[in-house]
Parts: structure tokens; sequence; C-alpha cells
């Protein structure tokens, strides 16, 4: 009894796997295929590259006077805002340093007032009999030397003003400040080093290279729509998220790598933070590595087939073609750069019009008959057909076929 049972296993296991055979048996109908046709469709090229975000400007917080660091009154890794008071140092040297240039002020402001009350009494008795040349010019002599130690007097007050002003490191520009390298209680010196780096965070860079051969290819393509300002910046994010934002070509480098070949370049992308971000996170930071997907700015009209259509072997890429007495045609074709997950574009092999075999592609021979049946574009009903997927073959009385796997 067991032995039958497994016989008959066995026989419907052989059934099965004859199925497919026996559809295209000598005498048999026509296997059932699904077709499209050959069409000019709008395709948006892309290029894709690696590429790092970069700041737009960063700066390193030096200190500009040896003093004691007394405080610091920031966040670490939190944006600040430019003028913001970062650092505060020990200001009571500096303070005295001012009031003693402003002594030395005000005593070279007394000499010179008293040089000026000379030279007026000698010039005025100059022309009395009391009255000497040379008195008129050591009184001329001493006033001058009273208004130069004036300047340097007031050169010494703004030097200590401004030395005091450095007691307090405030921010030179919007962005995010990094870990504070010196803690208070140190002394700090123009020699010691960045307390701590701002990077900007909107915009943000995005920097590049392109070989040049893909560089020629670009310009030659966007020749008559303004070159590479005919290009449009986006970005794919290490988790496979395209990101939100599209920014533009700013920067190309004037020279060529010598050791890869490849042309720099740089984008400038917008870094708005993030709705609902604690803190106000923003999505690019400085350092990230990305996807850097050139993409061009209007869409151009190219030979198209879905992308099922399209078989590899041995011989390269090839298509089944419906020919005369719905004999299916292997062609061979090459394929574009602008391919499509969806959408094979093809610069070589086809016309537009003719009908290829996007369904049952198991079922096909070389130069045998076939049963074909249009294949409905999906989301055709929608609006949106233009070859991206594929729905079922229709059989000649309307109702659907049943998918085979094609």
């Amino acid at each position: 009894m067991q032995l039958l049972h497994r016989r008959g296993i066995a026989a419907l296991g052989l059934f099965l796997l004859a199925g497919p055979a026996l559809a295209q048996m000598p005498g048999g109908p026509p296997p059932a295929v699904g077709v499209a046709p050959v069409a000019q469709r709008a395709i948006t090229e892309t290029n894709e590259f690696i590429g790092r975000v970069e700041a737009t400007d960063r700066v390193e917080l030096m200190a500009r006077v040896t003093a004691f660091l007394e405080k610091r009154e920031f966040n670490e890794g939190a944006e600040v805002k430019q003028g913001d008071l970062l650092f505060r140092l020990e200001r009571g040297p500096f303070e005295a340093q001012l009031q003693i240039a402003r002594a030395g002020v005000a005593e070279a402001e007394a000499q010179l007032q008293n040089a000026n009350v000379t030279l007026n009494r000698a010039q005025a008795l100059l022309n009395t009999v009391a009255g000497q040349r040379s008195t008129v010019d050591t009184a001329l002599a001493a006033q001058r030397g009273a208004q130069a130690q004036l300047l340097s007097a007031q050169a010494q007050e703004r030097q200590a003003q401004i030395n005091l002003d450095y007691t307090e490191i405030r921010a030179p520009i919007s962005g995010r400040i990094g870990r504070a390298v010196v803690t208070p209680g140190n002394v700090v010196t123009p020699s010691s080093g960045p307390l701590a780096v701002i990077v900007s965070q909107d915009p943000m860079y995005v920097s590049f290279s392109v070989p040049m051969r893909t560089v020629l290819q670009l310009r030659d393509r966007y020749a008559s729509r303004g070159g590479l300002d005919a290009v449009s910046v986006k970005l794919r994010l290490q988790d496979g998220r395209m990101y939100g934002q599209t920014g533009k070509l700013d920067f190309v480098d004037v020279s060529v790598g010598q050791d890869t070949d490849s042309l720099a370049m740089r984008g400038r992308m917008p870094n708005p933070p993030l709705a609902g971000s604690p803190g106000g996170g923003r999505e690019l930071t400085a350092n990230q590595f990305v996807s850097v997907v050139l993409e061009a700015v209007e869409p151009v009209q190219l030979l198209t087939v879905p992308r099922a259509a399209v078989s590899t072997d041995q011989r390269g890429d090839f298509v089944y073609v419906i020919g005369q007495g719905n004999k299916a045609e292997r062609r061979a074709v090459r394929l574009g750069s602008q391919s499509t997950p969806s959408l094979a574009v093809v610069t070589e092999g086809l016309k537009e019009g003719e009908q290829v075999v996007v369904e049952g592609l198991q079922r096909v021979r070389p130069n045998t008959e076939v049963n074909p049946a249009p294949v409905q574009p999906a989301g055709q009903g929608q609006g949106q057909g233009q070859g991206q997927g594929q729905g079922q073959p229709r059989q000649p009385g309307g109702a659907a076929a049943p998918r085979q796997g094609g």
C-alpha cells in the first residue's frame, strides 16, 4: 500500500514539472504572453557618487590673552548664535591695566595743555623787546612732543581695552559648538590651542569626486540646457532614505586629481532644523558620508521598455520582439545609463512601437509562435502609466490570464 502511495506522488510530481513543457508541445496552442510597446517616456537622468558633508564655516575658538579660565557659558554640543558669550576669563589684571592706561592719557592731556599755554605766551612776546625766536621754537617743539605723548597714551588705552574685551570669548558665527577642550581653573594662552570648535549648520556643503570620463559625458548631455547648471543635487542617507532637501552645484575644481583622474565638485544643501526634534536637531552633520545623486532638473524623452522585458545571458542583454505571425524574435539591445528600476532605456536594438514580451518569458522560444496580449501597466488607472510596473496579460475574451511567474 505504501509503495503505491509513493508511486502516485512521484507521478504527480512528474506531471507538474512537465506542465510548462506540455504548453509548448507540437500541436498545442501557442503559449500566452504579456507584451508592452516600445515607447518614448519622460526619464529623469541621474548619476550617483559617494560624498561627504562639510560645514560651510568652521571656527576654532582661541584665547587671545594669557589668563585663568573662570567660566564656560555654553552647553557642549548645543547650537549657539553669533555674539553669544562662550568663555569668561579673569578680568582683574586687565581692568587694572586699563586704569593705568587711562591715567597715562590724563597725564599726557595735562602736559599738552601746559605746552600749548607756553607756546602761546612765547608767540605773544615774540613781537616785543623781551621776545626771542629761540624761545618760540623751544615751546613749539615741547608742544609737539606733548601731542605725540598723548597719542601714545591713547593707543595704550585702546590696547588695554582690547585686552580686557578678549577676556570674553564670544561666538564669531552661528552654528553648533563641540566639546570644551579646557575646563575652568586652567590658565589659557594664545598658544594653548583651540578651546572649542564651532561649525555652521545651515546651509551645508557636500563634497564628492566625479571621474573625468563621467564629467565629459555630463557636460555633453546637458550642454543644450545650461551645462552643469541644469543639474540638481540630492542626497541618499546611509539608511537608504532620500534627504528631503534639494541643493545646487556651487563649485567645480580647476584641476583634475593626478592620482584619481577625478574632478572635485561641491554642492550646497539646505539643512533646516528637524520638526519636533528636541534641541533643534538637524539631518546633516559635518563629515557625514552620503550618496550624492546628480539629477537633471528637467526630464528628457527616451526610448524605453519595462525592465521585466530585458533578459541577460553570456551574449549580453536581449528582449523578445513580436514579429510577423506572432513569432517571438530574440533581439540584442543596448541599455542606457539612465535606466530606472522599473524602466530600461534602450539606446540600440529597438524601434518605437514594437511589442516586446514582458510576462511569460519562460515559455518563449526564439522564432516560435506565441499568443500575445497587452499588459496593463501598474498605476495607469491613476494617471501614472509610464510603463513602470506590469499587470496581467488579457486573453482575447477579455478575462485576465493567470500569472505564470514570467
